[in-house]
């Protein structure tokens, strides 16, 4: 054993010495306390299902449902449970959300609870609105921080939190880091391959000049965060609620992060972790700051994990991963005393198993989204009507000069075509649809964009070691193109952002309430019929786009489907013309499948579809 693990091995000794003193000289309820003799001292409570964010990890796509107000804790049941923890022996508390800064009261009110044993007071936020009321929350009590940022770049915020806001980051953890009533500042940054692995050494260089601690968390199953493989969904079965499948391949393990990091820094050590601290932590020599990992998948601190959740709504939940929850609620609402309040508690907590599924069992399905747990964050609109669909779908053909139109409208009564959204006077108004009947209806739309030899290879991860070359204009170009990322997803992740703003962008549709989005691309050598349309020697690959929409509504998805699948094809241009250029050509964007509503079903047939 080397003489720096002697040393730590010695401190975390004498660490747990002092904590089980002290503990021994605080009352503990054995109601925190499991069958494998873990003793819960620590609870993180969600103040809210609120979120200023819509982090594609912690929301599903299609969005969430929010709990109606009656449903949420109010501040008196919230203090009220806070107390019966911290007098069971709750030593920690951490607010969380949704975003918490909406609700900057309670740290105060916890405070005072610091004179029966609570010890600190943290708080995880997105820190959009923190800078400006940090000092306040400090003030009244607020001890530990973690701030969630995931990347560095601006761009790439937008694209992984679907809204603006990084700045107002950046600045809220020079705020944290200068204000002195802080104990630490923790950065939480979840890495995602391929999205924003590449800035993991970055991330380091934060820790270099600050007093700072980074973490990296590897990606987690929830609900709806993940990212599709093409292969496993049968895009032909709209039904398929694959949707919840957690995308493994995009997870990466925090040991093959800590080799990138120790091919850049190799004086780096093992550095004394709190204890059960979720992070193992790492320090470089001369580095102001340390970083962590945060390995729930790859290595699990379940052995040592002293944390429980209360959930927005009143529910306590044992382990993250866990579906099974317990409504405390309910029985503080029925009138339950704080000793019927503990022996629930107790139930909840004596149920907890020795370790959460491995990464294969996890439940994804039953198990809430990250943002109705309390963690990173959510919205969705509850608005659910729109106008009959009216609109002709072409095809052009530039070699054959030629165009093949297809017509569908929900007021076709007559044989006399007619625009529904415009008035008599030929006047644009929204339709009236209170009256029809709301039904499941679902649309699949496909569209290609034709690319060149580089650009697939690009895609596709197969260029030679010696076509990195920098010193030439064309090198260049390639680096500048895959800077940007992981063309596929980003692409995919735009196409599902601009299919939940088709309203916002077609001006008479009005919006719905989406019950699901699934968009695919793959990158393939274009059929020999689909060549023979453009120019064969310069674009005989292509990347298919296709997005499959499902609602519960009075009209259809088929706009919402063609914005998803063209937003996706103009981003996959945007990723690639670096080294594309004016090349690349899109088409055949067109509905090819549509179900539900007056019209009936319609499936486009697949020799008319390739052309």
């Amino acid at each position: 054993m080397s003489h720096s693990s002697q040393n730590i091995s010695h401190l975390q000794a004498r660490v747990q010495d002092r904590i089980t003193r002290v503990d021994g000289q605080r009352p503990f309820s054995p109601a925190l306390v499991d069958s494998f003799n873990r003793k819960h001292d620590y609870l993180r409570i969600s103040l809210t299902e609120r979120c200023n964010l819509r982090c594609f990890y912690c929301m599903p796509s299609q969005g969430v449902e929010l709990s109606p107000r009656q449903h949420i804790l109010t501040d008196d049941e919230i203090i009220r449970l806070a107390s019966l923890f911290v007098r069971s022996g709750v030593r920690k508390i951490r607010l969380t959300g949704g975003e918490p800064t909406y609700l900057t009261p309670t740290p105060g009110q916890l405070n005072k609870l610091r004179l029966l044993g609570l010890d600190s007071i943290g708080m995880t936020s997105n820190g959009l609105a923190l800078h400006r009321r940090l000092s306040n929350l400090v003030h009244n009590g607020l001890t530990h921080l973690n701030l969630s940022l995931d990347t560095l770049d601006p761009f790439k915020f937008e694209i992984m939190t679907r809204r603006p806001g990084h700045d107002a980051v950046i600045r809220a953890l020079d705020v944290a880091l200068s204000c002195a009533g802080l104990l630490s500042v923790k950065l939480n940054v979840v890495v995602v391959k391929g999205l924003n692995d590449s800035e993991v050494l970055d991330f380091v260089e934060l820790t270099k000049d600050k007093k700072l601690s980074v973490r990296f968390i590897e990606f987690m199953p929830f609900t709806g965060n993940c990212f599709v493989d093409a292969s496993e969904i049968p895009i032909k079965d709209p039904s398929n609620s694959k949707g919840n499948k957690w995308d493994k391949i995009k997870m990466v393990p925090s040991a093959e992060l800590l080799d990138t990091i120790r091919r850049r820094h190799p004086i780096i050590e093992r550095a004394p972790d709190e204890l059960n601290d979720t992070a193992r932590s790492w320090k470089i020599a001369g580095y102001k700051g340390n970083i962590g990992f945060i390995s729930s998948m790859s290595d699990h601190f379940c052995s040592s994990c002293n944390r429980l959740r209360l959930t927005a709504d009143g529910q306590i939940k044992v382990c993250l991963f866990d579906a099974k929850e317990i409504s405390l609620r309910d029985e503080m609402r029925r009138g339950a005393t704080d000793e019927e309040l503990l022996q629930v508690i107790g139930s909840a907590v004596i149920g907890k198993k020795e370790r959460h599924a491995g990464m294969e069992d996890i439940d994804v399905v039953t198990n809430r989204p990250m943002i109705l747990i309390g963690g990173p964050q959510k919205l969705l609109s509850h608005l659910n009507s729109r106008p009959p669909f009216s609109i002709i779908l072409s095809t052009f053909h530039p070699r054959k000069g030629t165009r093949r139109e297809r017509r569908w409208s929900s007021h076709s009564s007559t044989n006399t075509p007619r625009l529904t959204h415009l008035d008599s006077d030929g006047r644009p108004f929204m339709v009236d649809v209170g009256n029809k009947e709301s039904t499941k209806r679902t649309a699949t739309a496909t569209g290609h964009i034709y690319i060149p030899k580089i650009a697939y290879e690009l895609v596709i991860g197969t260029r030679s070691p010696a076509e990195n070359d920098t010193d030439s204009l064309l090198g260049r170009a390639r680096v500048k193109a895959s800077s940007k990322g992981d063309v596929l997803t980003v692409a995919q992740l735009a196409a599902i952002m601009g299919c939940k703003r088709t309203p916002e962008l077609i001006p008479l549709c009005h919006p719905l309430r989406l019950s699901n989005i699934l968009v695919v691309l793959t990158a393939e050598v274009a059929a020999g019929q689909d060549i023979a349309q453009h120019d064969s020697d310069q674009l005989p690959y292509r990347i298919k786009c296709t997005a499959t929409i499902s609602c519960e509504g009075k009209t259809g998805v088929e706009m919402e489907a063609l914005t998803a699948v063209s937003v996706g094809l103009l981003t996959v241009w945007d990723m690639l013309k670096a080294v594309a250029g004016k090349e690349m050509m899109i088409s055949n964007i067109i509905v090819s499948h549509k179900s539900g509503g007056e019209t009936g079903d319609f499936t486009r047939n697949a020799s008319r579809e390739s052309l």
